[in-house]
């Protein structure tokens, strides 16, 4: 009766939306107050109805009712309760169902934290906002319903995919949810600025804390992704250039475009119509990752269906909202004339350049992702874009945005003084090379890469440290606590990307590789270690079993770590997955795969050092607390003196 009623409930989600999609919208036209203030009540109404229908999905998974379509297929009496949670949205249906909660989440916070909008903006925004909402409740209704019943209860169900039975990814799917569908406020914030005609600095200061916020939860997101990826696939990397690692990829780096397009605005009423272009580039990019994830169109264990009817659905929704949103934006592009003058030598010139960085890099990774697929439809030849591409295009253009980060940083608005700024930054240049010749030193006849990346996380690190140091004016340490947290915030997220890049770097620079046949008993040297394979057991596990090896690390004589790699099987399922074992270190990982069994009874072993890898996801927290510090700053939280902010800088609709 629950699942009925939560199928119910969603139907009447759609109801509310449309109402929501439709009355505010004429309300905001007509200027009748009482149809605009409907927009808030009716927004938390639809995200209430959702989150009832999503509770009734997870209570299905946990009651383990297999005569629920979605639960048979996906989950199994005997699969630990985290992962029958997890497995809610581990499938199509299940996932999309927690996109629209999201979607309606933010849609009702929006209501909720958006008191001092001007009634006929906010109406619009949520209005717009529902519209989104609509296409998605019709899609899951009519396409992907995750209510239906088996006539007949099976007595357990097929389990869910063994690669998602992790921690991992149990959380790393939500988060990149909040990201991707966080982005549809900046969209609907942009669309009901071109349907007023209307972009100011208070119009710039209402957008920024959603489009940060989604911003960080796409950080988070993609980082636990990648963390996911490098311990439990067995391979031993962090990235692969997988078309769905990418498809949430380009939406970060558009969202990180906005966020500087959006200062400018704000403060200097500038790049109007690049934000909003920004804000509809990367929404729509967001609907592109689900299409690509959703449509069948390439096989990967991110992929949750493969029904090309879906596919069509999906690429109406992206052709509908990007297009019309595009066909708008071209007729009102004229209203959006900018006020502020700036510079070729300014900070407003420094975040135009950091942004076409980012815009041009996200479109390397389109063209990388998507022409395989185009070259198979249109020319019939079947390629492969690997990473060899994407490091070699994508890479030069990080590059030259390390360079002018701190730079940019530096300058003043209008008019900068470039040799005044390259002074102040004097010694974290002197600090970089200093790195990057210890880099070179300790890698000498091997790769560049770790000198140049460790010159430039530190160059990018010491700037941040610099810029940070600069606001303090003659104060000195004294005021350092006190600056505003949004300059705290922009500092530790710029560090975090040079923690970042200093990681993949030396990594990819410094880490060995070992692979052999290891009989029981042998021991062997990677680098500075000494490996034993001790035993290989049998270990049943909750839903599985486990051929378990036993490896002791050596260093110096001095045992370091007792590792136990794993090689499961889940027999419901019929897969086999490989655990990694790791020594996880500040400095390095010492990370160990065991293979298949061999004819001779040794066991085939992969053993790699990997040095600075906790550095990569280390700097992405760290980026992601300076999102959160750059939140919690008073002038930044949604509409925080928007309402006093100058009214005068309005641009008219034509």
């Amino acid at each position: 009766m629950i699942v009925e009623l939560g199928h119910f409930a969603l139907i009447l989600a759609l109801g509310v939306a449309l109402i929501q999609m439709v009355v505010p919208l004429v309300g905001a036209h007509k200027g009748w107050r009482g149809w605009m203030e409907l927009a808030a009540p009716a927004a938390t109404t639809q995200f209430l109805l959702i989150a009832f229908s999503f509770v009734a999905v997870t209570w299905a998974f946990l009651a383990s009712d297999f005569s629920v379509q979605l639960v048979y297929a996906n989950s199994h009496s005997a699969k630990p309760w985290l992962y029958k949670i997890s497995g809610v949205w581990g499938n199509h249906e299940g996932s999309l169902l927690l996109w629209i909660l999201i979607l309606a989440g933010f849609g009702a916070a929006a209501g909720w934290f958006g008191q001092n909008l001007p009634l006929p903006l906010k109406a619009r925004v949520l209005a717009i906002q529902s519209s989104v909402g609509v296409a998605f409740l019709l899609f899951i209704l009519l396409t992907s319903n995750p209510f239906l019943r088996l006539d007949v209860a099976p007595m357990d169900g097929r389990d869910l995919n063994p690669l998602l039975q992790d921690p991992g990814l149990a959380f790393h799917p939500p988060f990149l949810y909040l990201g991707y569908v966080g982005l549809s406020m900046a969209f609907s914030f942009a669309v009901a600025a071109l349907i007023e005609g209307k972009v100011d600095a208070a119009w710039a200061r209402w957008v920024r804390p959603w489009t940060l916020a989604a911003w960080i939860f796409l950080t988070i997101g993609i980082a636990l992704g990648s963390w996911w990826a490098y311990y439990e696939l067995g391979w031993g990397g962090f990235w692969f250039w997988d078309p769905v690692e990418n498809a949430s990829f380009m939406p970060w780096l558009l969202a990180a475009a906005l966020l500087h397009s959006a200062i400018v605005v704000e403060k200097r009423e500038a790049l109007k119509s690049w934000t909003i272009l920004l804000a509809i580039l990367a929404f729509g990019f967001s609907l592109l990752g689900t299409f690509i994830v959703r449509s069948g169109i390439i096989t990967s264990v991110h992929a949750f269906a493969t029904d090309p009817t879906r596919g069509v659905f999906i690429l109406a929704i992206l052709a509908f909202f990007t297009g019309g949103a595009l066909t708008l934006y071209a007729a009102r592009a004229s209203a959006m004339e900018a006020k502020g003058v700036f510079g070729v030598v300014s900070r407003e010139a420094g975040l135009v350049l950091n942004n076409i960085l980012l815009a041009v890099s996200a479109f390397v990774v389109f063209v990388g992702t998507l022409w395989p697929l185009v070259a198979e439809m249109i020319l019939g030849r079947t390629l492969s874009v690997g990473p060899p591409f994407f490091e070699a295009a994508f890479t030069p253009f990080m590059v030259v945005l390390a360079i002018v980060l701190p730079v940019g940083s530096l300058l003043a608005w209008k008019r900068g003084d470039l040799s005044r700024s390259l002074r102040v930054l004097l010694p974290a240049l002197l600090l970089a090379f200093a790195v990057a010749a210890l880099a070179w030193t300790l890698s000498t006849g091997r790769s560049i890469l770790a000198p140049v990346g460790a010159a430039l996380a530190v160059w990018i690190i010491a700037g941040a440290a610099v810029d940070l140091w600069q606001r303090t004016g003659r104060s000195g340490a004294s005021r350092l606590l006190r600056l505003p947290r949004a300059d705290w915030g922009k500092a530790v997220a710029h560090a975090g990307l040079g923690i970042t890049m200093l990681g993949i770097s030396l990594l990819m620079a410094w880490q060995e590789e070992d692979i052999r046949t290891a009989q029981l008993g042998q021991s062997f040297d990677v680098g500075a270690y000494t490996l034993t394979l001790n035993a290989v057991d049998d270990v049943p596990g909750p839903n599985y079993r486990s051929l378990m090896g036993d490896v002791t690390v050596m260093r110096n004589g001095r045992e370091v770590a007792r590792l136990h790699p794993e090689k499961r099987f889940y027999p419901v399922a019929a897969m086999p997955t490989t655990e990694a074992a790791i020594d996880n270190g500040v400095l390095r990982d010492v990370y160990v795969v065991l293979g298949d069994p061999q004819q001779d009874g040794g066991y085939a072993i992969r053993t790699y050092v990997k040095p600075f890898a906790n550095w990569i996801w280390g700097g992405s927290i760290l980026m992601a607390l300076g999102g959160v510090l750059s939140l919690s700053d008073r002038r930044l939280r949604v509409a925080a003196g928007a309402a006093k902010a100058p009214r005068g800088a309005v641009v008219a609709a034509e």
